[in-house]
């Protein structure tokens, strides 16, 4: 496959492999992958490559975004004067909030080249709304297919997709598309209904499922409870989405280790993405980080002061897109904490990695003068066997600092909830220091909360403070 437009060229360059250690590759194969990838070339040629591609980009926003125009007349920038990836610190950012009020002047082609329209999940506020033309769908599949190889797929794999592709969700679509372009085949089961999940798994023996690894747990138990030998299953790969499996380190953090326990026959992969830069960071087999697909995006790593932070520093992702046509964003602030790692990884690859999400700038709470970010209050509740749902709400007190409620649906109802209270404010404090305030409520009530009619994701963080209003 190439994708031909008036930004650039992308180049058929996919990873056939089902092996799970790039010591496993034959030598003709490794030698493939290096001659041809241009993840695996040196740091000096992927950066002059996404330089190449992005004086593209920016003449493609220059001739056809009357959003960006309006940019570049107002700070008086002059595209020809933007020739290396350090330049960028030169053109302002795009905000949320620019997708929401002027998505019709980022729009670059006529609506009649869009195809397929979604919208973003709005986790940072109203959702936003996006046009896909073929070409973006082209890119979609592409993105996605040397994702799925990254993460050790090929031709002959069957996945099973535990996730929506309705509802105007692109990651659902995303999926489908790349593993039809792979080669390999898909079983479009959707979220929940554990007893389906395991009757499609013992009916087709899908390699690898995709999910949020939450409901991982919620298999094993269904599992568990009826009698599947879940680990003599055809299930060897765990593609999670959504929610974070490492710590910083990339060691398995207490909910990838709480699956890892309990399903020991498979391999975790960790995966990062969005609706706005249409991209996927996904993790190959040694777990070391998301890798970048150096021809679809350019990332930055911005601190506080909104300048680029050393590598390895954690700092909010900045995304310019590459490739897109329908509308292409220039320096998109995505609101996600991470870090960027620019050593070689053991898989060979040299494009830069991220590290593990720390959590969203916007979701930073300041506990009894302890900073932390919601994955920190997950990971508690997670590894908690008696804790069935949880909520996390986070509201401004009398006195302007930030009040944390912890509301939990205990597996058991019966247990004396003071003891439960007392047990998990002591987890709290042995872990992240300090411990919010918890009530115990019915598990359906949870339940509800969680799931809301329109959701796409499972909701367990509400920001009630004023900044999110």
């Amino acid at each position: 496959m190439s994708i031909h437009n008036s930004q650039f060229t992308i180049h058929e360059k996919s990873i056939h492999n089902s092996q799970f250690t790039i010591n496993q590759f034959t030598k003709n194969q490794f030698k493939n992958i290096l001659e041809t990838d241009i993840e695996y070339k040196s740091p000096d040629e992927i950066k002059a490559f996404q330089e190449d591609l992005l004086h593209k980009a920016l003449a493609y926003l220059a001739s056809n975004s009357p959003f960006y125009k309006r940019m570049f007349a107002d700070n008086a920038i002059d595209i020809n004067t933007i020739r290396h990836l350090e330049d960028l610190v030169r053109i302002p950012f795009t905000t949320k909030r620019d997708l929401q009020q002027h998505s019709g002047d980022i729009l670059c082609c006529p609506k009649e080249k869009i195809i397929d329209y979604i919208t973003t999940s709005g986790t940072l506020g109203d959702p936003v709304t996006f046009g896909c033309t073929e070409l973006d769908l082209q890119r979609l599949a592409y993105n996605e297919k040397k994702s799925f190889a990254c993460a050790g797929l090929h031709p002959g794999s069957i996945l099973q997709l535990m996730t929506t592709i309705d509802k105007r969700f692109m990651a659902g679509l995303a999926y489908f598309l790349g593993i039809r372009e792979l080669g390999a085949s898909i079983i479009r089961v959707g979220n929940g209904i554990p007893e389906l999940q395991w009757d499609t798994i013992q009916r087709i023996h899908p390699d690898t499922i995709m999910c949020v690894p939450s409901f991982i747990l919620r298999l094993v138990e269904y599992a568990e409870a009826h009698g599947i030998d879940y680990h003599s299953s055809s299930v060897r790969r765990i593609i999670g989405i959504g929610e974070g499996l490492r710590d910083q380190n990339f060691e398995l953090n207490l909910l990838g280790r709480r699956i890892a326990e309990k399903w020991p026959e498979v391999q975790l992969f960790a995966t990062y993405s969005s609706t706005e830069m249409g991209a996927t960071f996904s993790e190959c087999p040694y777990g070391c980080g998301g890798h970048v697909h150096p021809e679809l995006i350019i990332v930055e790593i911005i601190g506080d002061d909104d300048k680029p932070v050393p590598d390895g520093e954690p700092g909010e992702i900045v995304v310019t897109t590459l490739g897109v046509e329908g509308m292409p964003l220039l320096r998109f602030r995505t609101g996600d904490i991470a870090a960027k790692r620019v050593e070689q990884c053991r898989c060979g690859r040299n494009s830069y990695r991220l590290t593990p999400l720390i959590g969203r700038k916007n979701n930073m709470i300041k506990l009894k003068g302890t900073t932390l970010y919601p994955p920190a209050i997950n990971d508690v509740l997670d590894n908690t066997d008696y804790v069935e749902n949880y909520v996390i709400y986070v509201d401004t007190n009398d006195t302007g600092t930030d009040d944390v409620v912890v509301k939990i649906g205990l597996k058991d109802n019966a247990r004396d909830h003071e003891e439960v209270i007392k047990e998990l404010k002591d987890r709290f404090r042995s872990r992240i220091r300090v411990a919010p305030r918890i009530e115990i409520l019915p598990v359906d009530t949870i339940r509800r909360v969680n799931f809301p009619e329109k959701s796409r994701k499972p909701v367990k963080f509400i920001d009630l403070r004023q900044h999110n209003a």
